[in-house]
C-alpha cells in the first residue's frame, strides 16, 4: 500500500473527525458525523497498521480516535462541584461510617497507654529497660520538652506530617491483615505509656500532658481513624453482609481510599499545631483549648455532615455513576 496516496486520499476525512472530536457542542447532524466518521477512521488506522505501520501516522490517528472516543463516550471533567460534594458528602459519609471503629480503637489504644504507664511507673525492672537514672531524668528534665523545640516551626510541622502520614497509611494498606493496624497501635500505645510513666516518675507528668494534648487530640485520633478504616475492611473480608465478598471488599476499599484522602488533611491540621502552637509561648491552658477546639471541628464536621450524608444515601465509595454497574441484591 502507498501510505502517502492513502493520506492524501482520507486525510479530509481525519481533519473532520478532529475538527468535530475537538467542538464542546455539536448538533444532531454532527454527532451522527462524529459516530460514523469514528468507525470509518477506526478502519483506516486498522489498514495503516496492517500494511504500512508508520509511527507518525498510527499516532496520529490514535490520538483523533481517542479524542473522539471521549465525546462519544463522554468524560468526566473534575469541576468546584466535584470538590464541593467530596467535602459535604463523601468524606463525612466516609468518617461517619468508621465512627464507632474509630471510637473502639481510641479506647483501646487509651488503656494499653495507661497499663504501660503505670508499668513504668511501678517497675524498677521497667524503668532499667528503659535506661539508667540519669538518663530517663535528663529525659524528663530535657529532651522530652526539647523535642518541640530543637527545630523551626515549618521544618517541624512538616517532619511531623510525613511521620503520622507514614503510620496511618500503614493502617490503612494493611488493614486487610487485621494485624498490622494492631501492632502498629499497640507499639504507639506502648510508647506513648512509657513516656508518660518516666514523666510522671519524675513530677513531670503536668509537663507531659501540657505538651502532648494541643496536638495529641487531633493527630491520635486521625491513626485511630486510619487504624479503624483498616480494620474495618478487614472485618468486611469475614462478614461481607450479603453481598458478594469481592463487591464488598471493592465497596470498603474505594471508600477507604476516600479516608486516606481526607486524613492528608487532618494530619496536616494536627502538624501545624504541633509545630507552631506546641512550642510557643502560649499559655499552656490556651494550647490544650486551641487542640480541644480542632478535635470538636473534625467531630462535628464527621457527625453533623456525615449522619446527613449517610441519610442521603452517601457510603463515602466513589460516585454511582463513575462505577461499574453492579446486581441488585436482596437485603
Amino acid at each position: 500500500m502507498d501510505l502517502d496516496a492513502f493520506s492524501a486520499v482520507h486525510a479530509p476525512t481525519w481533519a473532520r473527525l478532529d475538527e468535530l472530536a475537538r467542538r464542546r457542542r455539536l448538533t444532531g447532524a454532527e454527532s451522527d458525523e462524529l459516530v460514523r466518521l469514528y468507525q470509518e477512521v477506526a478502519t483506516h488506522l486498522s489498514t495503516v497498521r496492517s500494511a504500512a505501520p508508520d509511527p507518525g501516522t498510527v499516532s496520529r490517528l490514535s490520538e483523533t480516535l481517542a479524542r473522539a472516543r471521549s465525546t462519544i463516550a463522554g468524560s468526566h471533567e473534575p469541576a468546584w462541584s466535584d470538590a464541593k460534594r467530596f467535602l459535604v458528602l463523601t468524606l463525612p459519609a466516609a468518617f461517619y461510617r468508621v465512627r464507632w471503629w474509630t471510637v473502639g480503637v481510641m479506647v483501646a489504644f487509651t488503656a494499653l497507654a495507661v497499663v504501660a504507664g503505670v508499668h513504668v511507673y511501678s517497675s524498677p525492672e521497667a524503668q532499667a529497660a528503659m535506661g539508667t537514672p540519669s538518663q530517663l531524668e535528663t529525659y524528663a528534665d530535657q529532651e522530652f520538652a526539647n523535642y518541640y523545640s530543637n527545630y523551626p516551626g515549618e521544618s517541624f510541622a512538616a517532619q511531623v506530617w510525613t511521620n503520622n502520614a507514614w503510620i496511618a497509611a500503614q493502617c490503612i494498606a494493611f488493614g486487610i491483615s487485621g494485624v498490622w493496624p494492631v501492632l502498629v497501635l499497640v507499639q504507639n500505645a506502648v510508647g506513648v505509656g512509657s513516656a508518660g510513666g518516666v514523666m510522671a516518675l519524675h513530677d513531670g507528668l503536668g509537663i507531659f500532658f501540657q505538651l502532648i494534648l494541643p496536638h495529641g487530640f487531633m493527630e491520635l485520633t486521625a491513626i485511630f481513624v486510619a487504624a479503624g478504616a483498616g480494620l474495618k475492611v478487614f472485618w468486611t473480608l469475614i462478614d461481607p453482609r450479603g453481598r458478594p465478598r469481592s463487591r464488598a471488599l471493592a465497596e470498603e476499599g474505594r471508600a477507604l481510599f476516600t479516608v486516606a484522602l481526607g486524613l492528608v488533611g487532618v494530619l496536616g491540621v494536627s502538624g501545624l499545631v504541633e509545630g507552631f502552637v506546641t512550642p510557643s509561648a502560649l499559655p499552656w491552658w490556651l494550647k490544650i483549648v486551641i487542640g480541644a477546639l480542632v478535635l470538636a471541628a473534625y467531630w462535628t464536621y464527621t457527625l453533623v455532615l456525615g449522619r446527613r450524608a449517610v441519610r442521603a444515601g452517601e457510603t463515602g465509595d466513589l460516585r454511582e455513576d463513575h462505577n461499574a454497574a453492579t446486581v441488585p441484591l436482596a437485603a
